[in-house]
């Protein structure tokens, strides 16, 4: 069977050999403009307490958390070891290397920030927050595709891929599993959030119950496609440290949500 054979490339445009306009920061770009889409139209239609200007203060102290928090996670979770023998490379955000879990920690910190800043409800304000981040996953994930990251296992599916990145050298075919966990981590978790959002009075109800959904509902998605990528090289019993990471998650997604559901509709802590 023919394979398509995918040759990537960090760069949408390419100016010299290290410098052009990379998939990675179009993917945050434009994630980051749908978010403020959403958050104007959410205030519109009497969703969300936060006015334009607190829209801006808002977005700009979530890109720190996303990048800080995703930065930090990466060298925490995956390549603990260049704490100590390289901390400077913290910094070297084009070379790549961001923790989706690290990042949402980064971005429960700035929604703590922004609520307490504002005298706003903490888990309103994460309810809100918590819907913007799958569009962001979903072009991240496609960015991990064209740049030819994380690839998936050997497979012989019909519409597996050769990657010329992967250990073997594209004679091999794999899952595209990061197209798998943009629609997963992505569409899904997109189309869910807003469903809830708009169709459901889980805001107002039940404040913290869309956090401890997604958070849930992430982990599970993301343990299924973590069924079809290639291991990292740190394994916990047997797991993937994706899969390690989300179990813990989805028991802390399960915590909150359970106590969401106990908590008085008034409350606004």
């Amino acid at each position: 069977m023919d394979y398509w054979e995918h040759k990537p490339t960090p760069f949408l445009i390419e100016f010299t050999e290290d410098f052009g306009i990379r998939y990675y920061g179009l993917a945050y770009i434009l994630g980051f403009l749908i978010g403020a889409w959403l958050l104007n139209r959410y205030y519109k239609g009497g969703r969300s307490p936060y006015d334009p200007n607190q829209q801006t203060d808002l977005l700009i102290a979530l890109i720190v958390g996303v990048i800080a928090g995703g930065r930090v996670g990466y060298f925490l979770f995956y390549t603990p070891h260049l704490i100590l023998s390289e901390p400077w490379k913290i910094f070297f955000v084009w070379e790549g290397g961001m923790a989706s879990h690290g990042g949402f920690i980064g971005v429960a910190a700035a929604t703590w920030y922004i609520a307490r800043k504002n005298k706003e409800s903490f888990w309103l304000t994460a309810d809100i927050v918590c819907s913007l981040a799958p569009a962001g996953l979903l072009l991240g994930r496609i960015a991990n595709f064209l740049n030819g990251e994380l690839w998936g296992k050997v497979s012989h599916v019909s519409w597996a891929v050769l990657f010329s990145t992967a250990p073997d050298g594209g004679t091999l075919p794999r899952h595209p599993s990061q197209l798998y966990e943009a629609f997963l981590e992505g569409f899904v978790l997109l189309a869910y959030s807003q469903f809830r959002i708009w169709k459901s009075p889980v805001l107002k109800q039940h404040p913290g119950s869309l956090v401890g959904e997604f958070l849930f509902g992430y982990s599970v998605l993301r343990i299924i496609g973590e069924q079809f990528r290639e291991p990292d090289a740190a394994l916990s019993l047997g797991m993937s440290r994706g899969t390690t990471l989300s179990i813990v998650m989805a028991i802390v997604g399960l915590t909150i949500f359970l106590k969401a559901r106990k908590r008085p509709n008034a409350e606004s802590s």
